[in-house]
């Protein structure tokens, strides 16, 4: 039969044996061309052809059966004199480096697949590129694309690829394992992909489609680097406030030990507004002292200190009828304004029941009169403001609530016949009120004149005018300013004051609960004026009066009080006790000077 038709198996020599042949230029492909007796190379050789009439009856020409290849004894190395002895036993299985070259010849060069063939010397063939088997399993492609690679027997082995394309590749004659030759009539499949894109690098295959990785440093994005500035930003201005603080307090705590350099200048805030709200005490002090003035009266026995307002354009001043009364007759009475100006005055008119009096100066102009309020419309804890010349010390403004209303008191009773004695259905005040405040107004929240601060209880001292040195104890009694304009036209228009009088007398001494009506036993004259208000309302002598318009009369100096708190002409309800019956009067207010 031809060359080509040659079955894949091993060859045999003139000894039935197989031919074992080297490694064909050093490039790891074995020749299995020829071999010599001795196992070495010797060139190609050519098989007996088969004798005439051997075949089949047509006389074609058909394949022959090869006989069985018998097991061949493998060589035993032969030491090369030329090569130095070395330093171990011989080794048995041909291990490189030791032994002779082996299955282990180095790799050919890596090709581009699809590069052009590349030509080979005589006796050599054309090596591929390493197909995609293993990372650990090189393999010589074959010649032609007819025939299969042959599988290695070990992992470690490259194989040889055959010298033609009709020449089937042999297997190394140090393998011990023979390897199994593929069949001609099955096509050989497509290499399994691997299972680990890593487990086998190609680089001219192309890459799989999957998740990309990143090798390297990362890309930074605009969010990451705004983001990677800013916390840098923030971060510098924290470690700079931490510096400046911990600079700061060892500089001042330097200072703070050992003084400033140079001339030390307190501080100080800049300049505030210079206004304030009108219904403020500095609002209210603003408006109503240039209208409060200072009274310094003289007289041939004493002298005194007081306070007075301002009521109109005329030069006409309230105050107290004890701040005048000093005077006399032929004393004299200086007034001093808030500005510093000065004017001497003369008494108008005084009264000593309601403890006021009306002076006028003359020649002053610019006067700017006080307003006046309403006394009734007063509650108790409105705030208030007091101002005066406590010991003598002009403009003193102080300020406090109104802590109860109609409190009956008595002040003066210097005099023989007590005629001198003052009776006030006064307004209390917790303002602070001296000696020297007499006279002055008491202000409500509005700057209107609501009062003329007159008396004030000190410990130990009673109640009275506020002439003595005792001092404030935040008690302090002022007159109405209703009865006082009343009293202060009156005393301007006729220089007297009328007083409201019921037109009875009343027993001072009687201990008991209410104002007790005089008896005829007191002496000759009646108790109750015939034909006065009393008479004509029905009381009798003995008679106890217990209530006056529905409010409680616990003695005779109340129902004074609550009498001249009303006008001459004003209706009253009395309730009276008479022979442990109890009775209501109406009586009609008459008018006395």
């Amino acid at each position: 039969m031809d060359e080509g038709e040659r079955r894949n198996g091993p060859e045999q020599g003139e000894s039935g044996e197989p031919v074992a042949g080297e490694r064909a230029g050093g490039t790891g492909i074995r020749d299995v061309r020829a071999g010599d007796a001795e196992g070495g190379d010797a060139g190609d050789f050519e098989l007996a052809r088969p004798e005439e009439g051997v075949g089949s009856a047509s006389g074609a020409d058909e394949d022959f059966a090869l006989p069985e290849p018998q097991p061949r004894a493998q060589p035993q190395p032969q030491p090369d004199p030329e090569r130095p002895k070395p330093l171990h036993d011989p080794d048995a299985y041909s291990t490189p480096p030791y032994g002779r070259p082996g299955p282990w010849a180095p790799a050919p060069p890596v090709q581009h697949p699809a590069g052009a063939a590349v030509a080979a010397d005589a006796g050599d063939t054309a090596v591929a590129a390493p197909g995609p088997a293993s990372a650990s399993e090189p393999f010589a492609a074959p010649a032609s694309g007819s025939e299969p690679p042959v599988a290695p027997a070990s992992g470690s082995e490259p194989f040889a690829a055959p010298a033609s394309a009709s020449e089937p590749p042999v297997a190394p004659a140090s393998v011990s394992e023979p390897l199994a030759a593929p069949s001609p009539a099955s096509p050989p499949g497509p290499p399994a992909p691997p299972v680990d894109p890593w487990h086998r690098y190609d680089p001219w295959a192309k890459a799989a489609a999957g998740p990309l990785q990143q090798a390297g440093a990362g890309v930074v994005s605009d969010v990451q680097r705004r983001r990677r500035v800013r916390r840098g930003l923030v971060g510098g201005a924290l470690l700079l406030a931490l510096v400046s603080g911990l600079a700061g307090g060892v500089v001042g705590a330097q200072l703070e030990r050992n003084g400033g350099i140079g001339a030390v200048e307190l501080p100080q805030p800049s300049a505030a507004p210079s206004g304030r709200a009108p219904d403020s005490v500095a609002g209210i002090a603003a408006r109503a002292l240039p209208s409060v003035v200072t009274l310094h009266v003289t007289g041939s026995a004493e002298s005194g200190t007081g306070t007075g307002f301002v009521l109109d354009t005329q030069g006409h001043i309230l105050t107290n009828n004890h701040v005048v009364q000093p005077a006399g007759g032929d004393g004299a009475i200086t007034v001093v304004f808030n500005g510093g100006q000065t004017a001497t005055a003369k008494v108008v008119g005084r009264d000593s029941g309601y403890d006021l009096a009306v002076v006028r100066v003359t020649g002053v102009k610019g006067l700017t009169p006080l307003p006046l309020g309403n006394s009734d419309d007063v509650r108790v804890g409105d705030p208030v403001v007091a101002i005066g010349a406590p010991f003598d010390l002009e403009g003193t403004v102080t300020s406090g609530i109104i802590s109860a209303k109609e409190r009956p008191i008595t002040a003066g009773g210097d005099g023989a016949d007590a005629s001198d004695v003052s009776y006030v259905d006064a307004l209390q005040t917790d303002a602070p009120i001296n000696p020297g405040n007499s006279g002055g107004p008491l202000l409500d929240r509005r700057g209107r004149v609501i009062g003329i601060n007159s008396a004030i209880r000190s410990a130990g001292a009673g109640t009275g005018t506020d002439t003595g040195q005792a001092g404030s104890i935040g008690l302090g009694f002022a007159i109405p300013v209703n009865q006082g304009k009343r009293v202060a036209e009156e005393l301007i228009n006729t220089g007297r004051a009328t007083h409201p009088v019921i037109g009875i007398t009343l027993d001072m001494g009687w201990s008991g609960d209410g104002a007790r009506v005089g008896t005829a036993a007191d002496g000759d004259a009646s108790p109750v004026t015939p034909g006065g208000p009393g008479a004509r309302a029905g009381l009798r002598a003995g008679d106890v009066i217990t209530e006056v318009d529905g409010q409680r009369v616990h003695s005779g100096e109340e129902l004074i009080v609550r009498t001249r708190a009303h006008r001459p002409g004003d209706r009253l309800e009395l309730t009276v006790e008479r022979d442990g019956a109890q009775r209501t009067l109406s009586l009609v207010l008459g008018s006395s000077k």
